[in-house]
């Protein structure tokens, strides 16, 4: 793999690896980015990767071989502090009583107790954030842990690309976003993630400029990734919580330059007022009963295209249209304040923006997968695009640079052409590396015969019962992964009266992810309960695992509206969407949920897969030619000894 990725990088060229686990893909093109001398960008799929190359593999590497290197981390801009946010939130405190400040940034948990340190109802005063703002050197938000991700205030101290000013701002020589970039655009190997790259495609195709210094290469691990958050990334969407956030942020601005215009001071009460009623009646209109609304294409009426919202209420689509146009006269309105005061500057772009969004949203000449989303939260609008593959290939080749895409599972047995098509890549070198691990002494693939087809009802029960023999030979140890969450519920609620509290049971959305892992890991005999986000990107490595059970083949439900939009898309196209689609998705997803069990080389186990189809449908075989080499059995006495023979000795 590092040859092929030395000939990749001199050449310039697209290489397209597979890498089973195990191979230390890795270093395999670390090693050859470090010796090449090229300015090269590295994008991983999770932060945790990312973190792992900077402060761990690239400098132990660059010892190694005596090739020091100058390295860059470099995050997306939300995950840095905004110095001149900050300083309205410091100037709004001047004009809050004293005993006000921390009501201002604490709110009360929902039983209205005091929330724990670190929850998300927990915020630091502002005092405390200016003393660490003066004493943060890179402005990392995550430097504060009290403030994560989903905690109300990050939202409004984070910098953002609306609320950036540029080199207008009051602090953009100590701006943090724009040091961060600065220390890359000096640096040989600059470590981002897909999100940060993505995001830096869609500002060149807006004219934007770049976010990401030019490379003379691209590595991507974790590729496999790429074709759903480039959907993600290169669609659009505004929900009403933004627009909410831009009328806080806007009588905030008019209320600070009252101060000195009384004028302004007045227009904080008139000017947002339109916009605040028509989000009040377009939440009021699609209210919570039916979460989710698609629009199925386009039709004439009186001889205009109109969108075919699928169930969609006429007062719903009429409240979509008057927030179109309070949302284009507050626009207006705020043209002509253009000068008035800089604190009302920033809030010209966000505007615009938005106006922009929904007008392509609402726009039925543009091509795309349409939803609208409403629940307690507010409503969302989201519109994706049916194919990618010409924007990001184009991009790829405008790079004019080298192009590595590496992952353990990008091939449908030993064939790239679905991932190449999905990503415009068709003209890429592939190499096709196999794990190194002894699956056939270290793993044993079930296949239980007997049990209902998915769709019957009662599979889940009889996929349950036919789980149990295996988790009780194996003492825990045990990820049950499942397709839906309906099926996670359901067994979540019939194993505890088989379990009988032998084991603990751990079931995803009662603790945050990580929580779970480390208690599976700590536990060594539990069995934990997981959906989509369990299938990738987790690693139990030694006796804690031993059992991996998955409820049935991955197929995407075609009741997703992104989903289902695809596949007429490709029907209209005279293409098979199941084959073209649908099974080599499902295909790449079984790869990864039967990966969790071997990460290795003294890890050993069973997979059981439920789903009859695999021995029953012509296309299981191409499910079984896609999987690690392991010997398939269909008796559940044979999985139970093996389990048994390999179960921990202090496992009770």
């Amino acid at each position: 793999m590092a040859a092929s990725v030395q000939a990749a990088l001199q050449d310039r060229a697209t290489l397209l690896v597979e890498a089973g686990t195990g191979t230390g893909k890795t270093y395999a093109y670390l090693v050859p980015a470090l010796l090449s001398g090229l300015r090269v960008l590295i994008s991983t799929g999770t932060r945790t990767l990312q973190d792992q190359l900077f402060h761990r593999d690239l400098p132990l590497l660059a010892a190694a071989i005596g090739r020091p290197a100058r390295v860059a981390l470099l995050k997306g801009r939300s995950n840095y502090l905004c110095l001149a946010r900050l300083n309205d939130v410091g100037r709004q405190a001047e004009l809050l009583p004293a005993s006000a400040d921390s009501r201002q940034m604490q709110s009360p948990s929902p039983q209205g107790t005091s929330a724990p340190a670190g929850s998300p109802a927990s915020s630091p005063p502002v005092g405390a954030l200016l003393e660490w703002a003066m004493a943060s050197r890179d402005g990392d938000l995550a430097e504060l842990p009290e403030l994560g991700d989903e905690h109300p205030w990050r939202s409004r101290l984070a910098s953002t690309r609306e609320s950036c000013s540029g080199n207008r701002c009051s602090e953009y020589a100590r701006c943090h976003v724009f040091a961060a970039r600065r220390a890359a655009l000096d640096a040989d190997i600059v470590v981002v993630n897909h999100h940060l790259l993505l995001a830096d495609m869609a500002l060149k195709e807006d004219g934007f400029g770049d976010l990401l210094p030019s490379a003379d290469a691209v590595i991507l691990d974790e590729a496999h990734q790429l074709p759903d958050l480039a959907s993600e990334f290169f669609g659009i969407s505004l929900g009403s919580r933004a627009l909410e956030l831009l009328l806080t942020d806007l009588k905030q601005a008019l209320r600070l330059a009252g101060a000195h215009d009384p004028a302004l001071a007045r227009l904080s009460r008139e000017l947002p007022a339109a916009l605040q009623q028509a989000v009040q009646e377009t939440r009021a209109a699609f209210g919570a009963d039916r979460p989710r609304y698609e629009a199925r294409g386009a039709e004439r009426l009186e001889g205009e295209r109109h969108l075919a919202w699928q169930d969609l209420p006429a007062a719903a689509e009429t409240s979509l249209q008057g927030l179109q146009v309070a949302l284009d006269a507050l626009h207006g309105s705020l043209n002509e304040l253009q000068g008035a005061d800089p604190a009302i500057e920033p809030l010209l772009p966000r505007a615009a923006a938005h106006a922009g969004t929904l007008r392509q949203i609402l726009q039925p000449e543009i091509a795309g997968a349409r939803s609208v989303s409403a629940d307690a939260r507010g409503v969302a609008l989201r519109l994706l695009p049916y194919d990618i593959a010409e924007r990001f290939g184009s991009y790829r080749r405008q790079a004019e640079a080298a192009w590595i895409f590496t992952s353990a599972t990008l091939a449908v047995g030993e064939n790239f052409a679905h991932f190449a098509a999905r990503l415009g890549l068709s003209d890429s070198e592939t190499l096709c590396l196999p794990s190194p691990f002894d699956y056939a002494r270290q793993g044993l693939l079930y296949l239980p015969r007997g049990l209902p087809e998915p769709a019957q009802p009662g599979y889940v029960e009889a996929l349950m019962q036919a789980a149990l023999p295996l988790i009780e030979a194996a003492g825990g140890g045990a990820f049950l992964l499942f397709t839906s969450h309906r099926a996670l519920r359901q067994a979540a609620a019939w194993l505890p009266g088989a379990l009988a509290e032998r084991w603990p049971l751990l079931v995803q959305g009662e603790a945050p992810r990580e929580l779970l892992l480390r208690r599976f890991r700590a536990s060594g005999n539990a069995v934990l309960l997981g959906s989509a986000s369990f299938w990738e990107g987790v690693d139990v490595q030694g006796a804690a695992l031993r059992l991996v059970v998955i409820d049935k083949l991955p197929f995407a439900s075609p009741e997703d509206p992104v989903v289902r939009a695809r596949i007429e898309y490709l029907q209209g196209q005279g293409c098979s969407a199941f084959r073209d689609y649908q099974l080599p998705e499902a295909v790449l997803a079984l790869k990864q949920g039967v990966g969790r069990l071997i990460r290795s080389e003294s890890d050993c186990g069973v997979v059981m897969i439920g789903d009859p189809r695999l021995r029953a449908r012509p296309y299981g075989r191409l499910f079984l030619a896609s999987l690690p080499p392991m010997p398939i059995t269909h008796e559940s006495a044979q999985a139970c000894e093996r389990l048994a023979a390999q179960r921990p000795a202090q496992v009770a």
